[in-house]
């Protein structure tokens, strides 16, 4: 009876001791993240103290944002109208001179993001076979997937401005990084979905005496030509975002005008901008979503309404995607 008594009062006290230690660790570890944060904060000059002091500017500004206005002459609204005429008058959608369409900045972001992703394609869908280990024996496949690894580690705004000597800053070179970040993001996905893939199609095509090209197309991407595609779509999804990105250090499209009005404080002007940048974004994520689901066989897919929640989260993303 006494031993039973002394086990059971040892293991009480090893569960007290035990929550002790997690207790203590819990501390420990709250101790350095605030001092991490505490000291983070300091480093970037981050004041309550500011907030209040350029509030009232900040206030100034958000009625610029949204200019007063009335709906139907009766009912206080923004005054869009001062929104619309910016649109035309920069051209930043689509007019037509002479009978004939002129593509705006809209177009000018669009295609600067479209490109980039064909343009990195060829590029990803070859370090991505080469990196999966099926393909290349370890620890060779090392060497491409080390080189995905460089090419994301590097912002595609960095790359811009790496390509800056082939063209000074503009759509052509955004393009060329876009297209770069491109084959490191892309060809990480491929060759994910490539781990992935399964034997019994792999070891059909050996046992037909294919060489080791058809076994890599015919065993191996033919499992994962659905997943390519979709991942591609969402790639597309953010190097639109990051095409918008690539304006606000001259690569052209709406970025640049947005940083244009900025720079002149029209901020009635940078809503606008913002407004269309939104559309552009949404469309795109949009219909992408939509293919995405639709070749996995997902009639719901993402609705709307989240896309437009999650807008602002995903735009700050892709600054240094």
């Amino acid at each position: 009876m006494s031993t039973d008594t002394d086990r059971i009062r040892e293991s009480l006290r090893n569960i007290q001791i035990a929550k002790r230690v997690r207790l203590l660790f819990s501390l420990v570890v709250l101790a350095v993240f605030a001092f991490v944060f505490t000291n983070a904060l300091s480093e970037v000059g981050f004041s309550v103290g500011e907030i209040i002091k350029y509030w009232p500017e900040f206030s100034d500004a958000l009625g610029d944002f949204f200019p007063p206005g009335t709906l139907f002459g009766v009912v206080p609204f923004v005054d869009v109208s001062q929104y619309w005429a910016f649109i035309q008058e920069r051209n930043l959608l689509l007019q037509f001179e002479n009978g004939n369409p002129v593509l705006g900045a809209m177009f000018v972001t669009f295609a600067m993001g479209f490109a980039g992703t064909v343009l990195g394609i060829p590029g990803a869908l070859l370090l991505g076979v080469l990196g999966s280990e099926r393909v290349t024996p370890y620890p060779f496949n090392f060497i491409f997937r080390g080189t995905m690894s460089i090419i994301r580690a590097i912002p595609a705004l960095v790359w811009a401005l790496i390509y800056i000597p082939l063209g000074g800053v503009s759509p052509f070179t955004a393009t060329l990084a876009i297209g770069t970040d491109t084959m490191g993001n892309l060809g990480r996905l491929f060759t994910d979905a490539l781990e992935e893939v399964e034997d019994g199609p792999i070891e059909a095509i050996e046992s037909t005496g294919a060489n080791g090209p058809q076994k890599v197309v015919f065993g191996m991407l033919s499992q994962v030509f659905t997943p390519f595609i979709a991942w591609t779509m969402y790639i597309l999804e953010i190097n639109v975002r990051i095409a918008v990105t690539m304006g606000l250090i001259g690569g052209g499209g709406l970025g640049q005008v947005l940083q244009t009005q900025r720079g002149l404080f029209k901020y009635t002007n940078m809503m606008a901008t913002i407004l269309v940048i939104f559309v552009l974004v949404v469309s795109v994520e949009f219909v992408s979503q939509r293919v995405r689901s639709y070749i996995r066989g997902n009639e719901e897919g993402t609705s709307f309404l989240k896309l437009l929640v999650e807008f602002p989260q995903r735009m700050a993303r892709s600054i240094w995607q």
